[in-house]
């Protein structure tokens, strides 16, 4: 068991792509945590399948690295806004977080958010800038950029005098001066030992943790993960439980694991400063605190932001119901949203007024995705609905959620794209073109005028443009806001498309379904190019007779059908159309209304 002063509690806090885990494989093979002949994969603390599929961190991971007689527990956290509610619980567990900057692009929209939690609770960040190496990075112009960000988030003067490190995660070096050799990690690991505060907390008073993250472990079931705020635990030791509501209950502890690079270690004690996980106590959620049964304390519940956006998942009526999934009944689908809301409280399961479907609330499109995604992977099948904002009552007003967008272009771009963002009710806040001529614009927008939007962004700027967005407050309603120009393609009959219907079909508009798709009555087959909705028939033969000329069959040259992700799906929708997902299907199709929303449109 390590003594409180000699262990370093960080996490490492970034934008999506800047670098974060590509940093901790480096420190982590310079620390020598794995074996001289141990294949490591990149990006090593991506592991979960749609991490490494998508190329971004979603869930918080921790991981312990050893340092000359130090240990230094790491959480790497995820880049992207829509799942900052793992960002929100860890910066309880650490004493200062690690601020990786890229050297060229300077601090970026989630660099402002996680930031701004880590300077409310009083962490002083190191400022690390990363990518140094790269052809037009510069790391001056990122580190005033980065000082102006702490002013404006009203940064201590403390916290204003933050030390810094220049680094390459991925050529495997940090200095503290430009001009030194480039050779290693180690000043970085140096400056994490003599910036990173201690632990605080006494080996000899009373034990206390509290619970702010959780995994399940098919042999032991659930484990409450945190750090020791005081005194120490064993193994086999009977601690309380206290709930949100004060209820204390007695456990035995069963286990008790640490880490050693990737790998949980069982350990048989810990104390003051270890983040760890406990096992024994089935019932226990986030924010609930363990204490010593002599001296019960309950301490303050854990606190998120609230969701944004919220969809209806609800029982796919379709009639290919059952074809692809295995779980398809509303009850197994209730039952594993609810499962889910154990684990992850960023995201809020309510009843819906339909017995067939169910409400469910996250932070953004992506977080939601993530969720179903992970779903149909498990052999659910269900509809969704488009999301729609969660509006709040303010001094008698509708008030809905607006958002900062942050987009990057080239220059020839950026007219269509001002020009469509305030068409749907944006507000440009700035405006600057460099010498490359990439121009970055701000908008503060409503959340209704981003949704719809992604899919048309990357086709105006050909897929060069990047566009991020971060949820900012809660303003006025903004009345309408156009939403998508055109209309859909809808399927007649069911059957079996052929190539000689699509290539008939496919001058009106843009095609989702190949040659050989199975398709039925309603189903969205493609865009139409105007904006109004057009019934075609997708399954019709040609009639063939027994007398052919020659010359007289055309050469039917068809453009490949377009593909949706579970998030373009999402995003392209309309409030009259769904989203049907399956194990190995997307479809889309027009919404069925029953016979009392019939009445409730009708009035």
């Amino acid at each position: 068991m390590f003594k409180p002063e000699k262990i370093r509690n960080i996490a490492i806090i970034a934008h999506i792509d800047h670098g974060k885990t590509t940093m901790l494989d480096s420190l982590l093979k310079q620390s020598n945590v794995f074996r001289d002949n141990e294949k490591i994969p990149e990006r090593v603390m991506d592991s979960y399948d749609q991490e490494k599929e998508r190329g971004i961190t979603i869930f918080a991971k921790h991981t312990s690295i050893y340092f000359e007689d130090f240990k230094i527990n790491i959480i790497d956290t995820p880049g992207h806004a829509d799942f900052s509610g793992e960002v929100e619980r860890v910066l309880g567990l650490v004493n200062c977080v690690l601020l990786l900057v890229d050297a060229q692009e300077g601090p970026m929209p989630q660099t402002r958010f996680v930031l701004s939690q880590a300077l409310k609770i009083g962490l002083k960040p190191i400022v690390v800038l990363n990518k140094v190496d790269r052809p037009h990075a510069d790391p001056d112009r990122a580190l005033n950029l980065t000082f102006d960000l702490f002013v404006e988030l009203g940064a201590n003067d403390e916290q204003l005098d933050f030390p810094i490190c220049y680094a390459s995660g991925l050529g495997g070096f940090a200095v503290t001066d430009l001009k030194d050799p480039r050779v290693n990690m180690r000043p970085l690991f140096e400056l994490i030992l003599k910036a990173v505060p201690a632990p605080p907390g006494n080996l000899d008073l009373p034990f206390l943790m509290q619970a702010t993250t959780l995994s399940y472990d098919d042999f032991v079931g659930r484990q409450a993960c945190g750090r020791i705020l005081e005194g120490h635990v064993k193994k086999g030791q009977t601690i309380t439980k206290v709930d949100k509501n004060g209820h204390p209950t007695q456990h035995r502890v069963q286990r008790i694991e640490g880490y050693h690079g990737l790998k949980k270690v069982e350990l048989e004690e810990a104390g003051v400063g270890d983040i760890v996980s406990i096992s024994g106590i089935p019932e226990i959620s986030i924010g609930d605190t363990l204490c010593d049964p002599q001296h019960i304390v309950q301490l303050p519940p854990i606190t998120l932001a609230e969701p944004t956006l919220s969809i209806e998942m609800m029982v796919n009526s379709g009639p290919f119901v059952g074809k692809d999934g295995k779980h398809v009944t509303m009850n197994k689908i209730r039952d594993r949203l609810l499962q889910e809301r154990k684990a992850n409280i960023s995201l809020k399961i309510e009843e819906s007024s339909r017995d067939d479907a169910i409400r469910v609330c996250g932070r953004g499109e992506l977080h939601l995705a993530v969720l179903m995604e992970a779903m149909r992977r498990e052999d659910y099948e269900f509809t969704i609905s488009k999301p729609q904002v969660i509006l709040k009552q303010v001094d008698g007003e509708t008030h809905e959620p607006y958002e900062i967008a942050h987009i990057e272009v080239p220059q020839e771009y950026s007219g269509t794209i001002i020009e469509e963002l305030s068409r749907r009710k944006g507000e440009m806040r700035s405006l600057n073109t460099n010498e490359h001529n990439i121009t970055t614009i701000e908008f503060l927008i409503p959340t209704r005028g981003l949704m719809g939007y992604r899919n048309d962004f990357l086709t105006i700027t050909r897929g060069l443009g990047i566009l991020t967005s971060i949820f900012d407050s809660y303003g006025p309603w903004k009345g309408e806001i156009p939403g998508r120009v055109h209309g859909a393609l809808i399927s007649n009959g069911a059957g079996k498309t052929t190539g000689y219907a699509c290539f008939g079909i496919q001058e009106r508009g843009t095609l989702f379904v190949s040659p050989g798709d199975e398709v039925y009555e309603g189903m969205v087959v493609g865009e139409n190019n105007r904006d109004n909705d057009l019934v075609v028939n997708v399954t019709r033969g040609k009639q063939l007779t027994n007398i052919r000329a020659s010359g007289s069959d055309e050469n039917i040259i068809l453009v490949p059908a377009r593909t949706f992700t579970l998030e373009q799906a999402i995003d392209f929708i309309q409030d009259d159309e769904l989203v049907e997902v399956t194990p190995h299907f997307i479809r889309l199709r027009k919404r069925f209304l029953s016979e009392n929303e019939r009445k409730r449109k009708g009035s």
